[in-house]
């Protein structure tokens, strides 16, 4: 009778330790495809329509706030700021791909590379890698099903990475950028 009570809960504990485990496993996996570069490997743990649809937000928050008000209530800034909105969605369609972002993870952008970031002293055509952006991150379970890995910019300011379990597996879903600074208004 206690072997009919065990095998369960033994199954049940077995569950529970795969899914707390889950998000590591996922944040290794995502810095494997990302040394390696594997753009396939990567778009498994990332969900990238919900990536996409929180970044498109976040970019557009950020730009309302920084032309202010004053700007969005005119009927020329109203027009300004939707062709600002359609030109900031189409860089973030482009950045959130598994390329791009395999390649914001991995630091290799057009001014790293220009500014000889990655560059080794002992052979300037030998590019190393960019250090491991989630190294120092702190880890934070905010429910059975969302967890998060936050690192701080070189300012200080945090980057939220978002996972969300869906099904037994996580995913990366969601990137929070932190706050831009509010633009300085001379009166």
């Amino acid at each position: 009778m206690k072997k009919w009570i065990a095998l369960p809960l033994l199954a049940l504990l077995a569950l529970l330790v795969w899914i707390a485990a889950g998000p590591f496993m996922t944040i290794n996996a995502i810095r494997d495809a990302i040394q390696a570069q594997d753009s396939a490997e990567l778009s498994r743990h990332v969900d990238f329509p919900l990536l996409r649809q929180s970044l498109r937000a976040q970019v557009e928050d950020a730009l309302a706030r920084q032309v202010g008000a004053q700007v969005l209530e005119s009927p020329l800034g109203g027009l300004a700021m939707g062709l600002a909105n359609q030109a900031a969605g189409g860089m973030v369609d482009a950045i959130a791909t598994p390329a791009g972002i395999g390649a914001i993870l991995e630091g290799r952008g057009l001014l790293h590379r220009i500014s000889g970031g990655g560059i080794s002293k002992d052979d300037a055509y030998a590019h190393q890698p960019a250090p491991d952006p989630l190294r120092d991150a702190r880890y934070r379970f905010e429910s059975p099903s969302r967890f998060t890995a936050t690192v701080l910019t070189a300012d200080g300011a945090p980057v939220v990475f978002v996972l969300l379990r869906q099904g037994l597996g996580w995913k990366l879903a969601d990137i929070r950028l932190p706050p831009a600074a509010p633009a300085s208004r001379a009166n």
